[in-house]
């Protein structure tokens, strides 16, 4: 069995091609998708600012294959950002998407002396 890894992802576009509906389905649900509502998820959790309503994220837990690295995972949360979009009647480009291995990623730690120092 191979070892699995846990990947943050941000996957980021831009909004292309919106309808005159799904335009104004994004800025009436705006406020649900600003900075409150960024959260890694499985199924992904999407913010954008409706003014200017250009550019979003989407971002994703995706737990896959250490073996595949983060290329993979950076693919698989691509292809399930493309997927939620198209379901959604969203049209986008550029997708781009930025992976971090939280089973490598290195922990920076103050010294325990260096703690204390700081309360006083």
């Amino acid at each position: 069995m191979s070892e699995q890894h846990t990947y943050r992802v941000i996957v980021r576009g831009t909004w292309d091609g919106l309808t005159d509906e799904a335009r104004a389905r994004l800025l009436a649900e705006a406020a649900d998708h600003g900075l409150a509502a960024m959260r890694f998820t499985e199924e992904g959790t999407l913010s954008y600012e409706p003014q200017p309503l250009k550019h979003f994220s989407m971002r994703y837990v995706v737990v896959s294959d250490a073996a595949d690295g983060e290329e993979m995972a950076g693919a698989l949360a691509e292809d399930r950002a493309e997927t939620a979009l198209r379901e959604l009647g969203y049209g986008f480009t550029g997708l781009k998407s930025t992976v971090t291995d939280l089973d490598t990623m290195k922990v920076n730690r103050k010294p325990a002396s260096r703690r204390h120092a700081s309360r006083r």
